[in-house]
């Protein structure tokens, strides 16, 4: 599957436009090297995403699950030049020049959204050659971006497409670093680059992490941090730096340009979003009083197996819990995670994402969804079909600051839309159909809608969609 040759000739007459080496160019580049620090460029990799060719499609009959916590039986889906343009129930008119598509015993939801993934930048297959998640060279790399390591043609993307429905996903380094740089929120498109996969205007998010992770890699090298007061430490001496080169370029007072303090200066003005890796309930208290030290916010909490504890402290600060459904025990820090952990801050009040961390766990967060769901049945909790759907569609667009675009079906949204072969809470459900931007991009029945990376082509693979 291919871009329009319009996308592409438009590609190369915006090529063509450029200066080079003329006298114009250079003056431009002398007034650069002399400009204030805050005429520096702040989006210098913007997105040259377009949408895919789409046709008006009325989704007729299904049941309809609208990402909001709202469900409609016998509902009609209206997609149209790239955004939802209606839902409503069998009485909602379809206008003539629509395709219509019977979903009679089938469901709707909106796209789904993983707001913790490393595809790109840990592809699969996973060679070491193709490992670029972690900058494990400090302690501390505010200063790297996460998609500069993103690889398009991971064939991961078109497996979380065609098995799990995702339409979008937010790419972050690892968790070895206390402060890992930069993450980027991604449209699940193909794409020859990065720029036209970024999901546009989206904010960067900046990826921390707590605990043992970056005490255990420092502290084998003999440096610090190798306690968790050692993490703190180096977090805040951080913060500090941040916060003086924040106040001079504020007052015009820069005098010379640092990658990282940028990114920290952007996340103090509010303009990037705090993705904290963290597990232990203790330290996600800390966490929230550090934010508050140094005036930032926390976003979401991710694998927070110990959310359940602090539910109340999550949900005053506003912050979201992105967890697994069963995935516990495997270090220390998630020794005290329990299954019920969903269905306990769902309860709580306080917004619930489950997310996967892994290439494989993407494609089944519907699954993963349901599973948390039944644990919390087991004690008590009956959340509803149409609530725990939110888990993995506008939640995360919450915490990725894109919930005004997408995450659930209303007008004006963008018309990311699964169409489920049964109730996507069941073990037995599959993404028959998925639009991204009203484009058809994923057809269980028609062989020519799957996409397949170039790395794949001729090669038989694991999860072939081919």
């Amino acid at each position: 599957m291919g871009r329009t040759a319009g996308h592409v000739l438009a590609g190369l007459a915006l090529a063509l436009a450029l200066p080079l080496g003329t006298s114009a160019g250079l003056a431009k580049a002398k007034d650069e090297k002399t400009a204030p620090a805050s005429a520096w460029n702040e989006n210098p990799y913007p997105s040259t995403y377009r949408a895919y060719p789409g046709e008006p499609v009325a989704i007729v009959g299904a049941t309809v699950f609208d990402g909001a916590g709202g469900r409609i039986d016998n509902g009609t889906v209206l997609v149209a030049d790239g955004k939802v343009q209606a839902i409503g129930d069998a009485a909602l008119a379809v206008p003539a020049t629509y395709r219509r598509i019977d979903g009679t015993g089938k469901f709707v939801t909106p796209g789904v959204i993983d707001i913790h993934s490393h595809l790109g930048v840990y592809p699969s297959p996973g060679v070491d050659a193709h490992q670029d998640g972690n900058e494990m060279t400090s302690p501390t790399t505010p200063q790297v971006w996460a998609e500069h390591s993103v690889w398009p043609q991971d064939p991961g993307f078109s497996r979380a497409l065609a098995n799990g429905g995702v339409t979008t996903l937010q790419i972050l380094p690892g968790s070895a670093n206390l402060i890992g740089g930069r993450s980027v929120v991604l449209k699940n498109v193909p794409s020859r680059t990065v720029q036209g996969m970024k999901f546009p205007d989206a904010p960067y998010g900046m990826k921390m992490a707590c605990g043992e992770n970056p005490k255990r890699v420092y502290g084998a090298k003999g440096q610090m941090p190798s306690t968790r007061m050692g993490n703190f430490a180096v977090d805040r001496q951080t913060w500090i730096k941040a916060a003086e080169y924040k106040r001079k370029r504020d007052a015009g007072k820069l005098e010379e340009r640092d990658l990282g303090m940028e990114t920290l200066a952007d996340v103090l003005a509010g303009k990037i979003l705090v993705q904290n890796h963290c597990y232990r309930a203790d330290e996600m208290a800390f966490v929230i009083d550090m934010a508050r030290e140094f005036g930032y916010k926390v976003s979401a909490f991710h694998h927070a197996v110990e959310a359940y504890k602090i539910g109340d402290l999550l949900k005053q600060n506003d912050i979201c819990a992105a967890v697994w459904a069963d995935w516990w025990g495997f270090k220390m820090e998630a020794f005290d995670g329990i299954p019920e952990n969903a269905a306990l801050l769902q309860d709580a009040g306080v917004c619930v994402i489950i997310h996967s961390d892994d290439d494989y766990g993407i494609q089944r967060l519907n699954q993963e969804a349901a599973k948390a769901q039944g644990d919390g049945r087991r004690i008590g909790i009956a959340i509803p079909d149409e609530q725990v759907v939110r888990w993995f569609t506008l939640n995360p667009a919450k915490a990725l600051g894109i919930d005004a675009k997408t995450g659930s079906l209303a007008a004006g949204k963008m018309g990311d839309v699964v169409l489920w072969n049964g109730n996507p809470l069941s073990v037995y459900a599959r993404p028959e159909k998925v639009w991204v931007d009203g484009a058809l991009l994923y057809d269980a029945l028609d062989p020519k809608r799957r996409p397949v990376s170039d790395f794949e082509l001729g090669l038989p693979g694991e999860g072939d969609v081919k």
